[in-house]
């Protein structure tokens, strides 16, 4: 009498991190709104222009994205506190990416810091195609699951058949590295004392799961 087995198969794989993503973000506060604007985009202008210089195109810095908000503050009379207009609030969220090199981080981080635009800004350690790691991933798990069926044949004198079925449900794969890289004074940094930093392997995992029958 036939039947079927079914077993999850996981995949796990290493990969050293081979591209940089720096996330930036700028805010311009003003009474006015077209001054909070404006405000904004002349520290844009200036990031723009010391990226060009340390030679970066034009376009390289990506506009994740924008809001205009209105600000209140909390003003206290008499003992009672009350809202008032503070004026306007305009924030850009920016993105570059690049290559992973120590040469290029620390041009980068240089450009950014002494630009005058006062951007606040965090990197993440990640791969340029993270396709291929979803490709390997695939691969591991289909090879750890046909493993594990041929096992428990085995172990119960059965004998491994034709594959049935395969479910997998898409998710996110991590493909960020674990390490953090932090300037706790960026503005003080100068390119000459940006240290050398090799970011931890990124480790990732996947599931699929496959139906066999079984003879």
């Amino acid at each position: 009498m036939s039947g079927t087995i079914t077993v999850k198969g996981v995949g796990r794989v290493k990969t050293s991190p081979d591209y940089v993503v720096i996330s930036m973000n700028i805010i311009s506060k003003n009474k006015s709104y077209e001054a909070a604007v404006d405000g904004a985009n002349r520290r844009i202008e200036l990031l723009e222009k010391s990226l060009s210089s340390a030679g970066y195109e034009k376009g390289s810095l990506k506009t994740l994205d924008f809001s205009v908000n209105t600000v209140y503050d909390n003003i206290e009379e008499n003992g009672q506190y009350k809202r008032v207009f503070g004026g306007y609030s305009c924030a850009y969220d920016l993105k570059l990416s690049f290559d992973l090199s120590a040469e290029a981080l620390a041009k980068t981080l240089n450009a950014i810091v002494n630009s005058g635009a006062d951007a606040e800004f965090s990197i993440t350690f990640t791969v340029k195609e993270p396709e291929k790691i979803s490709e390997k991933l695939l691969a591991s798990a289909t090879e750890n699951a046909r493993g594990k069926a041929e096992i428990l044949c085995k172990a119960s004198g059965k004998e491994l058949g034709e594959l049935v079925s395969v479910v997998y449900n898409w998710g996110e794969i991590n493909v960020v590295s674990d390490s953090n890289y932090r300037l706790m004074r960026a503005e003080a940094v100068p390119m000459a004392s940006v240290p050398e930093f090799t970011p931890d392997d990124i480790t990732s995992s996947d599931t699929v799961t496959f139906v066999w029958e079984i003879d």
